[in-house]
């Protein structure tokens, strides 16, 4: 029985990969011997260093700028990623933004713009990267959600439909993919030490192991997705033991 995921020699794009848990996530993957796209949208010398610590490794990877939430530039995106490193066979889906809002301060450009950004690039880049997942027949896509699909979280009602239409995609994508040889499953991680949760450490207090997660807790629990050829359509929830309240 193999633990470890035997992903050698596979290619990668991990969306919104310049810091946080998309870094986490594209490092470790390259550990495992995937080469790895790093994408990015504004923040370029991030991403290259992200790139540069996989190479310093040994590893193989590229940067790439692109707006996940807008079609053309995720085609063009896919493109440049098959022209540099080959046909995709693993998508992780972790360009997300949020934008902290209150009920009453809520606009439909937050709305709107929230949704395009965490849901709807989610779709694009997985629709972009399904021809060659089926030439292949072998796939995997893992997209990155969060407690907040399923409880009340600290960001606001637009972030919570996000993330719930997130794992909606899931489900909808891995029921009707599975026989071809393509798994799409989610991880939800809540409260994650990362730039969007900087100056918030009083919520360690919510959580019964008593702090923040870790990028890299995330990146392995979706090597662990990655390396289960049985595992679709499921959210694996990462939060500390805290109740979705």
């Amino acid at each position: 029985m193999t633990i470890m995921p035997d992903l050698n020699g596979r290619i990668a794009l991990v969306t919104g990969a310049s810091r946080g848990i998309g870094a986490a996530v594209a490092i470790a993957l390259a550990e495992a011997g995937v080469a790895v796209a790093v994408n990015y949208r504004e923040r370029a010398d991030a991403a290259d260093a992200v790139v540069a610590k996989i190479k310093n490794k040994g590893g193989r990877a590229v940067a790439v700028a692109a707006d996940v939430s807008q079609a053309t530039a995720v085609a063009k995106m896919v493109d440049h990623v098959t022209s540099a490193l080959g046909p995709i066979d693993i998508l992780i889906n972790n360009a997300g933004m949020a934008i902290v809002r209150n009920i009453d301060d809520l606009t439909e450009a937050d709305f709107d713009t929230t949704i395009s950004v965490n849901l709807k690039s989610a779709f694009l880049c997985t629709q972009a990267v399904l021809p060659a997942m089926r030439a292949k027949k072998w796939g995997r896509i893992v997209n990155i959600s969060s407690g907040a699909a399923r409880g009340a979280g600290a960001i606001g009602v637009h972030y919570n439909a996000s993330k719930a239409g997130m794992e909606g995609l899931t489900r909808g994508y891995a029921a009707r993919l599975v026989k071809e040889g393509i798994t799409v499953n989610a991880v939800a991680p809540s409260l994650i030490e990362t730039d969007m949760m900087r100056g918030r450490s009083d919520l360690a207090a919510r959580i019964p192991l008593g702090r923040l997660g870790q990028p890299d807790e995330v990146a392995q629990a979706v090597l662990m997705v990655l390396g289960n050829d049985y595992m679709t359509g499921q959210t694996i929830i990462l939060n500390g033991g805290m109740a979705f309240v």
